[in-house]
C-alpha cells in the first residue's frame, strides 16, 4: 500500500470506527429500507436500530471493525474515506448475515445484549434474513461502485463468502470430530474470520484505485489481523465478560473445539486427559460446575497461554504487512484495538 498522510486520519480506534459508522450507516439504512416486510424490520432489529415492533431504540450497535478496515485501507492507499463507503457497507452486511446464521447454528439466544433474531422470529425467518443481507451486500457493490471496479469487487466478495461457508462448515464438523489439529483450527479461523477482514482491506484498496500488488498486501494484512481476532475470540468464548460481549461465553458448554481447547487436548498432560473425558460424553450436558472445571483444565494444560501467544504472533505478522509511512496510522490503530479487545 502506498504510504501517504491523509488529512482526515483519526488515529484513535474509537474515532476511526465512529467515522466508519458515519460513512456506512446511511448506506446500510437505505439498503435495509429496500427490503420487504418483515425482513426490513428484522434487519433493523438485528442492527440495533429498533425493537421487534419497529420502534426506535438505543440498541447496542456492532463494532464496525470491518467497515473501519475498509475505509482505513482506502485512506492508506491515497483514497478519500467516502470512496470506500459501498465496500465498507457490503462487508458489514456480509458480516451481519454470518452473525444471524451463526446464532441459528449455535443456538445462541442472545446477540448484543438482547434476543437474537431467530429466537424472536424463528429459525426459518432468520435464515431468510441472512440470505437477504448477503443479497444486499452484492447489490450495494454492483450499484454504488464505479463500473470499472464493481465487477472485481463483487467477484472478490462472493469468493470470500464461499470461503466463509467452507470455514463455518469445517468449524461445525470439528465439534463432532474425534481429533482436531492446530492446523485445522488455523484454517477454520482463516475461513471464518480472516477471509472477510482480508476482503474488507482489499476492497478498500480497490476503492482507492490501488494496483494489484497493493490490493494483495492489503488482503494479507487483513487476513493476519483476522486470525489474531479469531484467536482472541476463542479466548473470550471461554473467559470473556458476558456484560462486555452481550452474551454469555458458551464455547465450553457446546464442547466447541476452539484453539485453547485443541491445544490443551494435544498437550499430553493429566489435565488433557481429564478434559478429554468431559468432552467425550457429548450426550450429557455440561453443568456449570463442569464448565468451570473445563476452563481450569484448559488453562492448566497450557491452552490459554499458547492461544494468546499465537494471537500476538499474528498481530506482529499483520504489522509487518503494512508500510512504515504515516498513511497506515489508522490501520495500526485498529491493530492495537484488536490486540486489546475484550468483546
Amino acid at each position: 500500500m502506498t504510504a501517504v498522510t491523509p488529512a482526515h486520519a483519526a488515529h484513535h480506534p474509537a474515532d476511526i470506527l465512529a467515522r466508519a459508522r458515519e460513512v456506512v450507516d446511511p448506506i446500510l439504512r437505505e439498503a435495509v429500507d429496500s427490503l420487504p416486510e418483515p425482513l426490513c424490520r428484522m434487519a433493523g432489529y438485528h442492527f440495533g436500530w429498533w425493537d421487534e415492533r419497529g420502534r426506535p431504540v438505543g440498541g447496542r450497535p456492532g463494532k464496525m471493525l470491518r467497515s473501519g478496515l475498509a475505509i482505513s485501507a482506502c485512506a492508506a492507499c491515497g483514497g478519500p474515506p467516502r470512496a470506500a463507503g459501498p465496500a465498507a457497507a457490503a462487508v458489514e452486511l456480509v458480516h451481519n448475515f454470518t452473525l444471524v446464521h451463526d446464532d441459528v447454528m449455535d443456538r445462541d439466544v442472545t446477540r448484543r445484549g438482547r434476543p437474537a433474531v431467530w429466537s424472536v422470529w424463528g429459525i426459518a425467518d432468520a435464515v431468510l434474513l441472512g440470505d437477504a443481507l448477503h443479497a444486499l451486500a452484492t447489490e450495494v457493490l454492483a450499484t454504488r461502485l464505479p463500473r470499472t471496479a464493481a465487477g472485481v469487487a463483487v467477484r472478490r466478495l462472493e469468493n470470500t463468502v464461499v470461503e466463509l461457508c467452507r470455514g463455518q462448515h469445517e468449524d461445525c464438523r470439528a465439534e463432532s470430530a474425534g481429533r482436531t489439529r492446530i492446523a485445522d483450527c488455523e484454517r477454520i479461523a482463516m475461513g471464518k474470520t480472516g477471509a472477510l477482514m482480508g476482503c474488507a482491506c482489499a476492497l478498500g484498496a480497490l476503492c482507492a484505485g490501488a494496483g494489484v500488488a497493493a490490493v494483495a498486501t492489503a488482503d494479507r494484512f487483513g487476513r493476519e489481523l483476522g486470525l489474531a481476532y479469531q484467536l482472541t475470540d476463542d479466548l473470550l468464548g471461554i473467559w470473556g465478560d458476558p456484560e462486555a460481549a452481550g452474551k454469555p461465553p458458551g464455547d465450553l458448554a457446546r464442547r466447541k473445539r476452539s484453539m485453547p481447547v485443541v491445544v490443551a487436548l494435544l498437550s499430553d498432560t493429566a489435565a488433557a486427559t481429564e478434559l478429554g473425558d468431559l468432552y467425550r460424553d457429548a450426550d450429557r450436558p455440561l453443568s456449570p460446575h463442569d464448565i468451570e472445571r473445563a476452563a481450569r483444565l484448559v488453562t492448566e494444560a497450557g491452552g490459554r497461554d499458547a492461544t494468546r501467544r499465537r494471537a500476538e504472533r499474528r498481530i506482529r505478522a499483520a504489522l509487518r504487512a503494512l508500510p512504515s509511512g504515516a498513511g497506515s496510522a489508522d490501520l495500526r490503530a485498529l491493530v492495537r484495538l484488536v490486540s486489546e479487545r475484550n468483546r
